[in-house]
């Protein structure tokens, strides 16, 4: 027995329990996926092919930077094109891994729904990263193809010299042995034949931020990329007519699957920014005739929207969905939007996740501000204390999920993958709170609390505090060794220009609003604080410059 929760999902869940009862009977076909109520088989589609079909001139893409615009009839013919040149020139086969490294672009959902017409892996490089690092990331995928813009050929050519790769493709003209994106293109003729999938098959392999040892590689299969789309549904209003505005790179999963891959799934229609201007996002959300109606940032990129000077006078009459995720978002910054007519609609989700996990339904984001919101629909998540019980409400635990939007594990990490699951739930490392009426709020990472004179602290609580200061630009607190309370906070300060704080008017402002033993006891006015490519703030990095006592 299911309880059917929407009149949409009748003919959904009527196919999945058929396919579950045809496994059961030995007729299922494919491959098993991982689903709450059991074992069973479940096809998977091409959802450019079926838009394609059916409302082939309506415009998919939008690249802002060369001004390029593809109908999903033509968005059709060209991963189709592409992934003839895979297979026949190429060799990629299924389960073959396809490596990007550039900017942000269309060609990179080509790229991505070409791998899915042949069941390969597309695998996406951050581009931020050094030599060393990236080699390592390529050395653990085996892609048997570079791909790569021309910005970072050179970069491209060093990869593929040092891990063996035989081929490369440029996005610009054919250079040495690399050969031409477009003149591959234009030289094959579409496929005709592909490969039958499952939602159990590997579309991509996201390689962790890696801001703590080395990335690992979260995979995400087909059905992870699907169930997503699904998920978003409900507290965002995906649709056909959505207009998503992509600025995020597309190495990461905000970037690629919020709402960019959500949007394809849909039938709707795609901007992509090269890389993210603040000033320039800015004017495509409140353009009405570029009518942007989704979009996601992390909390770096909202507040640089917001300290831009035409933010005062703009206005965002077209947008139904602007989300934040990433890392818990300070209030005075959702405030600072809400008084503009756009209350941020907090979402949570990791790249193992695909990534939805938790959402703020956009009536209580002023109501619940602060809050991570609830469970997407086909998401189960506890909060989980140290001695391993359910937390209480209100009460501070690690949250933990589990879903068939949820990843099958890292890859080439069978130990690493174990470790991450406890009764097929997937610890999330990240510190999680649940109030009275349901909705979650995601304290901090787990990583990053520390603890003073016995006392837990999480930096994102004590961050919103001082954002409250107006000559905070930017700020992020970090525990520091102690001989007393073993560690203490120490905040790492950024001002807006032309302001003036001192570190005592700081600390006097938190010994006001916070418990003593989560007042930082020292300050730290800095130029700019690490970020990597995705804006999240490298506290790595900031323990190593800044932790001594």
């Amino acid at each position: 027995e299911f309880h059917v929760q929407s009149t949409c999902h009748v003919y959904q869940y009527i196919s999945i329990y058929f396919d579950k009862f045809a496994a059961e009977v030995g007729r299922g076909r494919g491959s098993v996926c991982r689903l709450g109520f059991g074992a069973m088989t479940t096809p998977s589609y091409d959802w450019i092919a079926h838009h394609a079909a059916v409302r082939g001139d309506k415009l998919a893409s939008h690249d802002l930077a060369s001004g390029r615009k593809f109908t999903y009839s033509e968005l059709h013919d060209r991963n189709s094109c592409l992934a003839s040149a895979f297979r026949e020139e190429f060799g990629v086969a299924r389960g073959d891994r396809v490596a990007v490294l550039a900017e942000n672009d269309t060609n990179f959902f080509e790229v991505q729904f070409a791998c899915w017409k042949l069941g390969a892996i597309f695998v996406p490089l951050n581009w931020r990263l050094s030599i060393p690092e990236l080699e390592y990331i390529v050395g653990d995928a085996g892609p048997d193809v570079i791909i790569h813009d021309d910005q970072f050929a050179d970069n491209a050519v060093k990869l593929a010299e040092l891990s063996g790769i035989e081929h490369r493709i440029t996005w610009g003209p054919s250079i040495g042995d690399a050969a031409a994106y477009e003149e591959i293109l234009a030289s094959h003729q579409p496929l005709i034949d592909s490969v039958s999938c499952t939602h159990d098959d590997v579309l991509t392999i996201m390689y962790t931020s890696g801001t703590t040892g080395r990335p690992k590689g979260a995979i995400i299969t087909q059905g992870m990329t699907f169930w997503n789309a699904v998920n978003s549904v409900e507290y965002y209003a995906c649709t056909e007519s959505m207009i998503n505005l992509t600025f995020l790179p597309l190495f990461h999963t905000g970037g690629l699957n919020v709402f960019a891959n959500v949007a394809f799934h849909f039938g709707g229609t795609n901007l992509i920014m090269k890389t993210f201007e603040p000033a320039e996002a800015l004017r495509l959300l409140s353009d009405p005739d570029v009518a942007v109606t989704h979009t996601i940032g992390v909390p770096a990129n909202w507040l640089f929207m917001s300290q831009v000077p035409e933010f005062e006078t703009s206005s965002f009459s077209t947008v139904v969905a602007p989300a934040v995720g990433g890392s818990p978002t300070p209030v005075p910054l959702i405030e600072a939007w809400s008084a503009k007519g756009m209350p941020l609609q907090q979402a949570y989700g990791m790249t193992e996740t695909s990534p939805l996990v938790l959402a703020l339904p956009p009536d209580m984001c002023t109501t619940k501000i602060g809050s991570a919101g609830v469970p997407a629909m086909h998401t189960a998540v506890r909060v989980v204390t140290e001695d391993g019980r359910d937390a209480e409400p209100g009460e501070t635990g690690e949250l933990w999920c589990k879903g068939p939007n949820i990843t099958p594990g890292y890859w080439n990490l069978p130990d690493e993958t174990k470790e991450s699951f406890e009764d097929g739930w997937l610890k999330t490392g990240d510190a999680a709170r649940q109030d009275e009426d349901g909705f979650y709020y995601i304290v901090d990472r787990w990583k990053d609390m520390y603890i003073s004179g016995g006392e837990n602290v999480y930096p994102a609580e004590v961050e919103s505090v001082i954002y409250q200061l107006p000559a905070i630009g930017e700020v992020s607190v970090i525990g520091v060794p102690d001989q007393k309370w073993v560690e203490v906070g120490r905040a790492i300060v950024v001002l807006k220009d032309g302001e003036d704080l001192s570190e005592v008017d700081l600390v006097n402002h938190c010994r006001q609003n916070l418990a003593r033993y989560k007042v930082p006891q020292s300050v730290i006015f800095v130029d700019e604080i690490p970020h990597n490519a995705t804006g999240k703030v490298l506290k790595r990095e900031l323990r190593d410059l800044y932790s001594q006592p």
